[in-house]
């Protein structure tokens, strides 16, 4: 993680953003106290399809039968 005064970043601004690109994280300081950071954009995620998970999930032959830890509350 780079500190890097508000000038210096308000001069240099397109070379820290091509760090950035490059996965750095950077830390603007301004008398020496931390104001803001510089870190790569989070990428969207995809929007769930209907059906994405077909096959995925199984549930067992005897899900609804009763467990067994709880047979004593069942009589």
């Amino acid at each position: 993680m780079s500190h890097v005064d508000l000038d210096l970043a308000q001069k240099t601004l397109p070379e820290l953003v091509k760090d950035v690109k490059r996965g750095a994280h950077i830390v603007i300081t301004q008398d020496k106290e931390p104001v803001a950071e510089l870190v790569p954009a989070s990428k969207p995620k995809p929007k769930a399809m209907f059906g994405s998970t077909r096959g995925l999930i199984q549930m067992a032959d005897d899900f609804e039968a009763p467990l067994a830890d709880f047979g004593e509350y069942l009589k």
